[in-house]
């Protein structure tokens, strides 16, 4: 691994994703929206930046050519199309053999086999019919990107994100296949642990074509399963 692309570079997720790339050695490429170039002032000068939205397919064109590996922040803001289309331009745009690795919540289901709570399910109900309703986000096409992204031949990984939070590092998440098992009940993961969790899977070809849903190594869940 190279040189990296990291799209939604300038959110906090973006962020520690940049700082744990350039803790690697990496060439760096980050994209983001012209407003929050700012935000990425700390790394100006050990980063190549890409200004744009994220689902410009110019935008993304330029910014993984080259890559080896691309980082992707599937987020679902406004109502059209935001992830579905970022989705659709790094599938279509980055190098044939880039490891291209998506973030998204637990309620994404590549199989249908996830175990969720009533309460897990009724939040995800109104938080799905408050977004439409202020017409913020778009929830759906967050399924929808997944979708696109489970039914390419390329080399994805899709990682799925419990409840974040700050603080400091607790080393490299813990990770199941569904959501549901009970290693994941505290649903509970420090942000920069996510970010260390995308970062290391483009080198770990036995995430190729999964879909893991993390959890925070020393929350109670995994320390109760050791």
């Amino acid at each position: 691994m190279r040189k990296v692309c990291i799209v939604g570079a300038s959110g906090k997720l973006g962020q520690y994703m940049v700082q744990h790339a350039l803790d690697r050695g990496y060439e760096v490429v980050g994209v983001c929206r012209e407003r929050s170039v700012p935000k990425l002032a700390a790394f100006a000068d050990r980063i190549t930046i890409v200004p744009g939205h994220t689902n410009d397919r110019e935008v993304i064109r330029e910014a993984v050519a080259g890559c080896d590996g691309v980082l992707t922040v599937l987020a679902p803001w406004g109502v059209q199309q935001y992830s579905s289309g970022t989705a659709q331009a790094v599938l279509d745009y980055a190098d044939p053999d880039a490891r291209l690795v998506f973030s998204c919540g637990w309620h994404i289901s590549r199989d249908g086999q996830d175990q969720y709570s009533w309460w897990f399910k009724a939040g995800v109900r109104v938080t799905t019919w408050l977004a439409r309703l202020v017409r913020a986000v778009e929830v759906d096409d967050q399924v929808e990107a997944c979708r696109r992204i489970f039914a390419s031949d390329r080399r994805w990984t899709v990682v799925r994100g419990s409840d974040l939070e700050e603080g400091e590092s607790q080393g490299l998440p813990v990770w199941s296949r569904h959501v549901g098992d009970p290693i994941l009940a505290s649903n509970r993961t420090r942000r920069v642990d996510f970010a260390l969790f995308m970062v290391e899977a483009l080198t770990d070809d036995t995430l190729i074509h999964e879909a893991p849903a993390i959890v925070g190594r020393l929350s109670p869940s995994p320390l109760a399963h050791a």
